[in-house]
């Protein structure tokens, strides 16, 4: 352990795989006296952990490498500032970033962060730049295996990595490689630390988390690889964990167990996000989605008939290349026939690299807008009324945090949303039940089944 203290500031863009990968993050560099910073003026080194999803993403970072210039030049006299690039962006344009941008020390993809360390010193040995954009994810993983810091009562765990989907307008098979699922010992070492500390939820990820097949625990190496499903009934044993969630998930990798887990295993939480895109037969195919609409429907038809008050949540993209009139009403027609909980909804953005983004009929961005505005709007109106649904009923929720007002508390209802109530701080990492009595698109609000009163 180094006696020297630093201060770390990571900026994290984009998907819950990046959360986990920034908190990792400070696990490696913890041993080298790194304690988290708020702000990135005194931080002694800055981690932009990069999502490649969105276009122009890597114009974003550019600019925020712009204004920590100044930065780096004030600390120059006294100690310096090391600046990282890690993530997606890193993994796409690493060489790219080395030469467009002097006022980075170090690229590191999403499969390398382990090497951090070694890369920091390298890059201070030779006060220049250091380089790493391999694909090593079993590497990482075995380097990761020590404690993880934690904050609160809900944790990400990665399970699984990469896609082999090559959707056309996705960039994740380029920068996170192709799909790779961890051992299931070592999740279960990694949950069972996790619990030790308190954790009383965790969600497991993955590019495509029910693509899992991770190799069997020790002594049962017969049974062939593991899917989701078994992981997560295995998980459910692990005392001190009440609650388990994952995301996300692709329908191409949908199986009868990983169904049946939410009908027999009640700490899998009634909450599915199973994104579809598009609700046009014709447009999934020329995003190599690799199913229709209705088989989409027909998922979830048996995960309701399995577990009939599961929440459904999706992803939907407007505008793709070639996308009419009668397409867009295919979408929302799917999307009144799943009625969901909860949807994302974005306008197509080229992703370069991707086949999309070189397709003939690309959609004027004013066309896209409109039809953006109008899905969502049904989309919000589904959410609405499935939160307004609950008032009335009584939900465990998990007691996360304060809330905004004096006396209350900050919780995630078994769907995921957030409620608030007035309750003992005591209660704060308890599962306690409450009588949901408002319900906004955002929130719910109630009081302990106990009697206390919420707060609004």
């Amino acid at each position: 352990m180094s006696s020297t203290r630093k201060r770390l500031f990571i900026k994290t863009y984009g998907c819950q795989m990046n959360v986990y990968d920034s908190e990792r993050m400070r696990d490696v560099l913890a041993p080298l006296g790194y304690e988290p910073a708020e702000e990135p003026d005194g931080a002694d080194l800055v981690i932009l952990n990069t999502c490649h999803i969105r276009e122009k993403a890597a114009e974003k970072v550019y600019s925020e490498l712009g204004r920590l210039r100044p930065l780096k030049d004030e600390k120059a006299a006294s100690g310096g500032m090391t600046i990282a690039v890690a993530g997606c962006v890193a993994q796409a344009e690493g060489a790219e970033i080395m030469k467009r941008a002097p006022v980075v020390d170090l690229v590191v993809g999403p499969q390398t962060y382990h090497k951090l360390p070694e890369l920091i010193a390298q890059a201070h040995r030779a006060r220049g730049e250091a380089l790493d954009t391999e694909f090593e994810v079993e590497d990482k993983f075995d380097r990761l295996a020590g404690e993880r810091q934690v904050e609160g009562y809900s944790a990400f765990v990665t399970v699984q990595e990469g896609c082999d989907k090559f959707c056309t307008f996705c960039v994740v098979p380029y920068t996170r490689g192709a799909e790779w699922s961890r051992p299931v010992d070592q999740i279960v070492a990694e949950v069972r630390g996790l619990a030790a500390k308190g954790v009383r939820e965790v969600t497991l990820l993955g590019q495509n988390v029910n693509a899992f097949h991770g190799a069997p625990p020790s002594g049962r190496e017969a049974d062939g690889a593991w899917g989701l499903g078994q992981l997560v009934r295995h998980i459910a044993l692990i005392g001190g964990i009440e609650r388990i969630r994952f995301t996300t998930s692709h329908p191409r990798d949908m199986d009868d167990d990983l169904i049946a887990a939410f009908a027999d295993e009640p700490k899998l939480m009634p909450y599915f996000h199973l994104p579809v895109q598009a609700g046009s037969d014709k447009i999934l195919k020329v995003m190599n989605r690799q199913h229709t609409a209705a088989e989409y429907i027909a998922i979830i038809e048996r995960l309701r008939a399995a577990r009939p008050d599961i929440a459904i949540s999706g992803d939907m993209i407007v505008g793709f290349p070639g996308e009419t009139d009668a397409d867009f009403q295919a979408t929302l027609d799917l999307v009144r026939e799943v009625n969901y909980a909860s949807c994302f909804s974005f306008k197509y953005s080229r992703r370069p690299g991707t086949p999309g983004a070189a397709m003939m009929g690309q959609i004027d961005e004013a066309v896209k807008g409109e039809r953006l505005a109008v899905l969502q709007d049904l989309l919000n109106a589904q959410q609405v009324a499935f939160n307004e649904s609950q008032i009335g009923r009584t939900l465990p929720v998990l007691f996360e945090k304060p809330g905004r007002q004096d006396g209350q508390l900050h919780g995630r209802s078994p769907y995921l949303q957030a409620v608030h109530v007035e309750a003992p701080a005591g209660m704060i990492g308890q599962i306690g039940d409450v009588i949901i009595e408002r319900a906004s698109r955002n929130a719910l609000a109630g009081r302990l089944a106990g009697g206390e009163r919420s707060a609004a």
